[in-house]
C-alpha cells in the first residue's frame, strides 16, 4: 500500500498518492450529510462533503455493498 500511495495503512488520505489509482466511492457515502476522511498518518482526519470527495478523487460512484 505504501508504494503506491505513499502513506501508511491506516492513514491513506483520498488524494495525494504517488501514483494514479482508480478510486471508487460507496454509493452509500452520499447519503450523509459530512464525511470524514484520513490525512496521511493514522491520527489524522479531515471534514468534506460526499460531493467534495467525487469532486477531489474523480472517483466513481458505486454500489460496493455486499447483500447477504
Amino acid at each position: 500500500m505504501r508504494a503506491r500511495t505513499g502513506f501508511v495503512i491506516g492513514g491513506v488520505p483520498p488524494v495525494g498518492h504517488a501514483e494514479a489509482l482508480t478510486t471508487l466511492i460507496d454509493a452509500d457515502l452520499l447519503a450523509f450529510d459530512e464525511i470524514w476522511a484520513a490525512a496521511g498518518t493514522p491520527n489524522a482526519v479531515f471534514r468534506l462533503l460526499p460531493a467534495e470527495l467525487v469532486a477531489i478523487t474523480g472517483g466513481l460512484v458505486a454500489d460496493v455493498r455486499r447483500e447477504e
